[in-house]
């Protein structure tokens, strides 16, 4: 009797748990949509500038949690982009350069992408996502890293065909690092960035349906700043707002500290409005590529299942301290955009907490439950995703190698603290409390010692922490 009672129980039970199997299936996997922008600084509308149109980023920043505070960790593409995709900082990939690739140097390391792809994701990569040399290197694989891809696009444009074009404001110097432009003819569809976008779309059209890692590329606003001539009337020239500069800023600046020499490179402030204007006009170029994506996310229905990731990497001077591009370790170079939405979590929230691109890796495999089975050095934002103004006592750490001189810098929320070559070659604090612009270096202030002391500390500690 004892036993058909206990056959009885284990069928009833047993169909309870198959009706709640059928009820509440298991939830899919969450995609991944990457999106990269090239040498994109914060001069966009999300992050207050009214100045520059970015309404697509802006309208994704509403759809997630904007880091106000995102730093790079190294400010030249190949560096920032092998820390961020390896989870390592720059002193363990050994890249401080355009021209060696991580795998010289970590040939075993689970790069994020590769780590989605060994889960059974289905990894696309369109356009830069490691370092390409731009222009020069575009519609081929650049430093790409094949392993970390089932599929890779490269596309190839109109930009690159119309090169000969480019109006050089700075002569002397090579396409990619040089105030240049082009406003062109013909459809965004014709330029790189346009060709990008059409590509990713196809991709989350085939693979709707399996989980996807897709990172998309875009190229601008790199220099030359190319883009459709609409782009640039957008932007009336004479009211580009150039930077405030005051008298004998750079008096109190370590020689080191200085990518840009002499100021602006020489132009007068009409051609620094020119380039102005055309960086600005290849942001909302790149912009309108970003609104495709996200168009097209929507119209698939895949917008309740994917994480999106929108960074760039590093920031870009245009004229502060007279300074220009990356390379540099003040605040317009090192701080990036970063903006992650997550389906069902905040939206339109801003975290005000320190954070760094090394992040991004920890926290995309906290979100998607995968074991990256290796240390890594950044940590998740899970929860500042979660609650945006949570406790968080992580500084944000930035180098950048100036000929032989190494310079280290670390950002807290109110601070930035920069050594040249372990302060041999000279020590900068600002307080972005009461100078955003960083024109005051208190590095030698009697009043400053306790802070210097403090932040020199946690540099020590940081970089000498290291394997």
């Amino acid at each position: 009797m004892k036993s058909i009672t206990y056959f009885l129980t284990l069928l009833v039970f047993s169909g309870q748990v198959l009706h709640a199997q059928q009820k509440e299936p298991a939830r899919k996997k969450y995609n991944v949509l990457f999106i990269a922008a090239d040498d994109l600084n914060n001069d966009l509308g999300c992050y207050g500038n009214n100045f520059v149109k970015s309404p697509n980023i802006d309208r994704l920043a509403k759809r997630g949690v904007l880091f106000d505070k995102a730093y790079t960790q190294f400010p030249l593409c190949s560096p920032s982009r092998s820390s961020l995709l390896t989870g390592q900082r720059p002193d363990v990939t050994g890249i401080y350069e355009l021209q060696t690739h991580f795998r010289k140097n970590l040939p075993d390391i689970v790069t994020l992408p590769q780590l989605f792809k060994n889960n059974d994701y289905y990894s696309a990569r369109v356009g830069k996502i490691y370092h390409y040399g731009v222009p020069g290197q575009i519609g081929t694989d650049g430093l790409d890293d094949p392993i970390s891809w089932d599929h890779k696009v490269n596309p190839k444009g109109r930009d690159k065909a119309e090169e000969g074009n480019v109006k050089n404001l700075t002569p002397n110097r090579p396409l990619g690092s040089a105030l240049a432009y082009l406003a062109t003819e013909g459809t965004d569809e014709e330029q790189t960035d346009g060709l990008s976008a059409n590509e990713a779309i196809k991709i989350l059209e085939e693979k709707k349906n399996e989980p996807f890692f897709l990172a998309v590329g875009f190229f601008r606003p790199h220099s030359p700043y190319v883009a459709p001539k609409k782009y640039f009337n957008m932007y009336d020239l004479d009211k580009v707002p150039l930077p405030k500069e005051i008298a004998n800023d750079l008096d109190d600046i370590p020689e080191a500290a200085l990518f840009t020499k002499p100021s602006h490179w020489g132009l007068k402030e009409a051609e620094r409005r020119e380039a102005q204007r055309a960086y600005y006009a290849t942001i909302s170029f790149m912009d309108a590529q970003v609104g495709k994506l996200l168009d097209a996310l929507d119209r698939l229905k895949l917008s309740d299942n994917t994480i999106i990731v929108f960074w760039s990497d590093h920031g870009y001077n245009v004229g502060q301290h007279g300074q220009w591009m990356k390379q540099s370790l003040f605040e317009n170079s090192a701080r990036v955009p970063l903006i992650i939405s997550v389906p069902g979590g905040n939206k339109g929230k801003v975290s005000g907490r320190t954070v760094e691109l090394l992040d991004i890796y920890p926290t995309l495999a906290d979100l998607c439950g995968l074991d990256p089975k290796q240390k890594l050095q950044g940590k998740s934002l899970m929860p500042l995703l979660k609650t945006p103004t949570a406790k968080w006592d992580k500084p944000a750490y930035t180098q950048v190698l100036r000929g032989k001189i190494m310079g280290r810098s670390v950002r807290t929320e109110r601070y930035r603290y920069t050594e040249w070559d372990e302060g041999k070659a000279g020590v900068e604090l600002y307080d972005h409390q009461k100078d955003p612009d960083e024109f005051y270096n208190l590095a030698k202030s009697v009043a400053q010692a306790k802070t210097v002391n403090e932040l020199a500390m946690l540099l020590k500690k940081a970089f000498s922490a290291q394997p």
